[in-house]
């Protein structure tokens, strides 16, 4: 049992942090273009140019 006086007090740290973290890439617009990355990697980019 006393080992929870350590384990809750790190797992709420990094609960934060990992909150912190996503809500930094909300912030920055890392979800805003979620469908260009799928069109992007199916065009055909290899075609030589005329």
């Amino acid at each position: 049992m006393n080992m929870l006086i350590y384990l809750i007090p790190v797992a709420l740290a990094l609960g934060g942090l990992g909150l912190t973290a996503f809500l930094w890439s909300l912030k920055s617009g890392q979800y805003d273009d979620l469908d260009g990355a799928a069109w992007r990697v199916l065009e055909d980019d290899d075609r030589p140019k005329s």
